[in-house]
């Protein structure tokens, strides 16, 4: 494939990669997902070519990109989602499988007070460290750690409750 002259379209997009990106993992603090902001934006401003005005490129990616970013934060409030496989580390590593296991994590993520909800999420699902999520939500990091040891206790506990079947045969 040939490169791009600089001066072309996608030569000018092309050499503004580098800043995309991090402005794109700025957006979602996170690098997978900034990396499929800005894969999202691309394709947007190259099959949106013809809409560009011919002045400040720069300026109209950005402003592309900030608003797959704001449409998507949207539609995640709308519908918020746990992933599963991502929260396996709520539960302990011992626990017997369990064919009721997802409605009860979804039941026992539920069951969690706002406050503890989003700390767990911040750190466990999202990776957050504990500075950034009372940088976040403006608490202090002792109140993150006891929110979040609380919500992984309530959890375990909510977990290993109500097992209507054991699933492992007596030792």
């Amino acid at each position: 494939m040939k490169t791009p002259k600089p001066e072309s379209f996608e030569g000018q997009i092309l050499a503004l990669i580098p800043s995309l990106r991090r402005y794109s993992r700025s957006l979602t603090r996170s690098d997978a997902d900034g990396e499929d902001l800005l894969q999202d934006c691309i394709e947007k401003v190259l099959s949106r070519r013809s809409q560009w005005r011919g002045l400040n490129l720069r300026g109209w990616v950005l402003t592309i990109m900030t608003n797959l970013s704001r449409n998507g934060h949207r539609q995640r409030q709308r519908a918020p989602t746990v992933e599963l496989e991502s929260a396996e580390n709520v539960v302990s590593a011992d626990a017997a499988p369990d064919p009721l296991e997802r409605s009860k994590l979804e039941e026992a993520l539920n069951s969690l007070s706002e406050e503890n909800r989003s700390v767990l999420m911040l750190v466990v699902i999202e990776g957050y460290t504990y500075q950034e999520v009372a940088t976040a939500l403006d608490i202090p990091i002792g109140t993150v750690m006891s929110r979040l040891s609380r919500a992984r206790q309530r959890i375990g506990e909510r977990m290993k409750a109500d097992n209507v079947i054991t699933l492992r045969r007596p030792k």
